[in-house]
């Protein structure tokens, strides 16, 4: 499990170190990890290090040290080194160790910033050493023109030290210009920030370089489930267990204008392992899902009498889907754990619970906030999405998963997950169907393992998010696997889930 920590908790949990002395040490270790990074990343490239050149945009703070520190070993290694001092000033000690390595110091101003970009664009390695974590807002001035201008030329490689500037290490919000990373040396732990997005869309892939202060960190702000958390979580049956034992789903999903959708539901919770499948729908939908998954068993009654462990309220519901809307509101009275997506959210009650998961995308998000007096719009939600889905848990009181190139999960109670696992051809019609098909066939097979989870050292009353987050992995990796780079339809993506499966 990788997890993430803001750029206060860092800071805190550097302090004791610095307080003792050790700040330079610190120093030390980071400009040696970012070095050796450099170094691994033109091995991987095919690219020569002897006389390869590296430009180091170096701020006034410790950001910037650790850029100067870094490049002053990348010159001891036969690199051609130049330090662009942004702030015009620069960390002391940094900048004369650059200096005794003998590397070229240009200080930026309005004047030169064409000149010193169109440079940097030509070297092969651009280190971003601007700003760190302490920082809040953005780059101005020639600081800022030049990011915007090396923007505009994208450099063969850039490397952002510890955070890519203009990203804020809390939240993720990105406050541009920002030069988007090809990869993101990061020192002590992974930041939050670059785990959610706007922020992640500049990270690139994150590299940890461990520098001391690890046992120093409280608990984290963000997790990320990883392939082996996957393995030990998912459920197994046992060699007695039967269709009732592995979970009952109830499905009401699908209306008159959007049939396909309870399809897709139902194909993605046979995908995930559930034992069962009840359908609850309009008969036409019901025939269609009987005709695709002869699996599933359909039939007229209500939720109230229907024996399932958990449900899938809301794919494919629209607001002349009256009968449909009737029973998502009598799902929820059962109390049972459920998951809740798309035309299911205007139908809940205001009051919600944790073990209620809504996987709402950014528009409805939006739409849900301003239920509750908080009216960010949709452009709020995409610019600061990991505060968005930690705000709609805590209004709620439901476990809130926001769908998007990073896939967010919050608990109420401020746990939060972070999903990357997909590929940008899962932007597809009915891949969120599968998904929620996924979440609720998990939700009814792992709804009773809370010790299970406790073991991991998730809380039981975060273990609704966790499930979500299990979720969107195996969603996310199996469309990738079905993708293979190129198209892939919502079909493909349930069809792959058992693969994905077996693979852990």
């Amino acid at each position: 499990m990788i997890s993430a920590y803001t750029g206060t908790q860092i800071r805190a949990a550097e302090k004791r170190f610095l307080d003792d002395g050790l700040g330079a040490v610190l120093m030390q270790r980071a400009a040696y990890g970012l070095a050796n990074a450099v170094v691994r990343e033109l091995h991987s490239r095919g690219s020569r290090l002897y006389g390869a050149s590296v430009t180091v945009l170096a701020g006034r703070g410790n950001n910037g040290g650790d850029g100067l520190f870094a490049a002053a070993l990348l010159a001891g290694r036969g690199m051609r080194t130049t330090a662009v001092l942004t702030a015009g000033g620069a960390h002391g000690a940094g900048l004369a160790a650059f200096e005794r390595a003998g590397g070229r110091v240009v200080r930026l101003t309005p004047e030169n910033v064409t000149e010193v970009s169109a440079a940097a664009a030509r070297t092969d390695v651009v280190l971003d050493a601007v700003l760190g974590t302490g920082a809040r807002g953005g780059l101005r001035g020639p600081a800022a023109a030049l990011l915007d201008r090396l923007q505009g030329s994208r450099p063969g490689l850039v490397i952002a030290c510890d955070i890519p500037s203009g990203v804020d290490a809390d939240t993720g919000e990105a406050h541009t210009p920002v030069l988007g990373a090809d990869l993101t040396v990061t020192f002590g732990a992974a930041k939050a920030g670059l785990l959610a997005d706007p922020g992640a869309d500049f990270a690139g892939r994150v590299h940890v370089i461990p520098i001391g202060i690890e046992s120093a960190l409280p608990s984290p702000a963000l997790r990320r489930l990883e392939a082996e958390d996957l393995a030990l979580l998912l459920p197994q049956p046992e060699r007695r267990s039967h269709k009732y034992s592995r979970g009952v789903l109830g499905v009401v999903a699908g209306s008159r204008r959007y049939p396909g959708a309870a399809v897709l539901a139902c194909k993605g919770a046979l995908a995930a392992g559930v034992g069962m499948v009840r359908y609850l729908g309009p008969p036409e939908v019901a025939d269609l899902v009987r005709r695709a998954c002869p699996e599933v068993v359909c039939g007229p009654e209500s939720p109230a009498e229907t024996h399932v462990q958990a449900w899938l309220l809301g794919p494919g519901l629209d607001e002349d889907a009256h009968d449909q809307l009737d029973r998502v509101r009598e799902a929820v009275a059962t109390g049972l754990p459920l998951v809740a997506d798309a035309g299911a959210l205007p139908a809940l009650p205001r009051v919600l619970a944790p073990h209620m998961v809504l996987t709402p995308h950014a528009g409805e998000l939006a739409a849900l906030l301003a239920r509750y007096g908080a009216e960010p719009g949709r452009a709020g939600v995409e610019n600061a999405t990991l505060a968005a889905v930690v705000q709609a848990a805590s209004l709620t009181g439901a476990t809130v998963l926001l769908k998007g190139a990073t896939t967010l999960v919050s608990a109420p109670t401020g746990t939060v997950f972070s999903q990357a696992e997909a590929t940008p051809w899962l932007a597809t019609a009915g891949s969120g169907d599968v998904l929620a098909g996924v979440l609720g066939a998990l939700l009814a097979q792992l709804s009773g393992s809370g010790e299970a989870f406790a073991a991991h050292g998730i809380a039981g009353s975060d273990r609704w998010a966790a499930t979500a987050a299990m979720a969107a992995s195996l969603h996310g990796r199996a469309g990738s696997a079905g993708s293979a780079g190129g198209p892939v339809t919502a079909t493909a993506i349930a069809e792959f889930v058992p693969a994905i499966l077996r693979g852990l």
